[in-house]
């Protein structure tokens, strides 16, 4: 059996290639070791209800996914959230993140938000950055180091690290600011060194209306558009199916090795995805003219070409354990916390990261639920020391910690009589923590694909979190393979598998 294309890894970025690919009219198939496609976002059910698994939104900047949900059909279907606000939880109290902002670093460093979450004195601080000078916080290399030169320590400790340890499972003082911030570091500098007015710039730069939007009944039904639409222009999705090495052949091709996965591998939610379209695969050899490495085990694959990536190791990210409660509580019907709460990294009294109330942050969601119901998700796995291992409670305590951990967060009291239903997704891979290190080893893997003809790779490992970074590079790669001709006779081969 021969392939156009073989694409390994069918989370949204090998889907959202393999789809390009498709249309361009090239036989395509992908592998996936996990028993559905997706990745991380995937969907599952809890308490009849219908929910996102893992991711439950988008950045709508760059616009590229939006365009993507258009042309598969999901345009009257994206969704803003609700404009509750979120909260952040610190030592000092509880108080609202920034309504404008980016990343926690506020837009208006006096707005009343702002001032109720850092104190006038911690607000003035910030203020000063409207009126430094732009040298200050010129050499900082990361987001932590620049806020902290130009808006002070509690901004920094209050507001951006709870922020971007909520996404990215990271450390603000380890991550470069274009590596998180697409674009800041410019704008801040056309703006006269000032980081608020900056933040300010992006912000008015971006599609009108929110930062992040979702899909009416959740995100996850991107991947079932997406399995659809390559399943019906004779794309084959096999799950289940591992590679486990790459080979080039004499003729210029490539040989996929593959081998069956008897259970669900690592990371994947504990169901079918609701892509049932895609059969479980096997083993064995996948002759292809070219291949798309949509893993973040690429590298390793890469060594079967020669590739001198011994010595590199891109970052697996801290694992996220993701604990959803449906539970009756009329109380929560006025949203006391917002949309959310973020969790400050010298707390103590919580175990979880972040806590999302779905019910509060989705009209769709609310409308979908009876009356009185509620869907809130909590999120464990922290990188820092202050945390034994990854954060995240022993399984036998999961739910008990849940539920200590929402009431305290939510400031309402939430007991094992009031759940309905509750679920445990645990993700690993998911969330690569976009160092230093870790963007000098995808710059590796990058510069050893660019070597070999017919072979790109994409994914969140290499673009980085987020669907508004990951969809535009599959894209790209997607491109790539697709300015090559197909294989003779490929077609006419791959025709007799369906």
């Amino acid at each position: 059996m021969a392939w156009d294309v073989v694409v390994v890894g069918a989370g949204v970025a090998g889907l959202v290639a393999a789809r390009d690919l498709v249309h361009a009219g090239r036989r395509v198939v992908l592998v996936d070791a996990r028993d559905a496609p997706g990745g991380a976002v995937r969907g599952h059910d809890v308490a009849g209800l219908r929910l996102d698994a893992g991711a439950e939104s988008f950045a709508t900047r760059g616009g590229a996914v939006a365009a993507l949900l258009a042309e598969l059909g999901l345009a009257a279907d994206v969704v803003a959230p609700e404009p509750h606000g979120a909260w952040v939880h610190l030592t000092s109290g509880d108080g609202p993140l920034p309504r404008t902002g980016l990343l926690g670093v506020p837009a208006h460093p006096l707005a009343a938000d702002v001032r109720a979450t850092l104190g006038t004195r911690g607000a003035l601080r910030a203020a000063l950055d409207l009126v430094l000078p732009a040298r200050v916080g010129a050499d900082a290399t990361t987001l932590g180091a620049l806020v902290r030169a130009r808006m002070g320590d509690a901004v920094a400790d209050r507001l951006v690290h709870p922020v971007v340890g909520g996404v990215h499972a990271a450390d603000p003082d380890d991550l470069a600011t274009d590596t998180v911030a697409p674009g800041l570091a410019a704008a801040r500098a056309a703006a006269g060194g000032s980081l608020a007015r900056g933040v300010r710039a992006l912000r008015a730069s971006a599609p009108a209306g929110t930062a992040v939007q979702g899909l009416t009944g959740g995100i996850h039904r991107l991947v079932d558009a997406l399995v659809d639409d390559v399943t019906r222009h004779g794309g084959v999705v096999l799950t289940r199916t591992r590679a486990t090495s790459l080979v080039r052949r004499a003729d210029g091709g490539f040989v996929v090795r593959t081998e069956h996965v008897g259970a669900a591998a690592p990371g994947a939610a504990p169901d079918d995805g609701g892509c049932g379209a895609s059969p479980a695969g096997g083993s064995g050899d996948l002759a292809t003219a070219r291949v798309l490495l949509a893993t973040p085990q690429a590298p390793a694959l890469l060594t079967g070409l020669g590739a001198d990536l011994a010595s590199v190791a891109t970052d697996d990210g801290v694992p996220v354990t993701l604990v959803t409660l449906v539970v009756d509580s009329p109380a929560l019907d006025a949203a006391p916390r917002g949309t959310g709460v973020l969790v400050g990294t010298d707390v103590t009294d919580v175990a979880a990261k972040a806590l999302t109330h779905a019910t509060a942050k989705w009209g769709w969601l609310r409308r979908a639920a009876p009356p009185g119901r509620h869907v809130v998700r909590l999120s464990y796995g922290r990188a820092t020391a202050a945390h034994a291992a990854d954060g995240t409670p022993p399984a036998d305590a999961l739910l008990d910690v849940a539920l200590a951990d929402a009431s305290t967060l939510l400031g309402v009291p939430l007991t094992a009589d009031a759940l309905v239903g509750h679920a445990v997704v645990r993700w690993t891979q998911s969330l690569p923590r976009p160092s230093a290190a870790h963007r000098e080893a995808v710059a590796a893997a990058r510069a050893a694909v660019a070597d070999v003809p017919g072979l790109a790779v994409c994914g969140a490992w290499a673009a980085g979190t987020g669907l508004a970074s990951v969809v535009p590079d599959a894209r790209a790669a997607a491109a790539l393979l697709a300015d090559l001709p197909p294989r003779a006779g490929a077609r006419d081969a791959g025709a007799a598998h369906n």
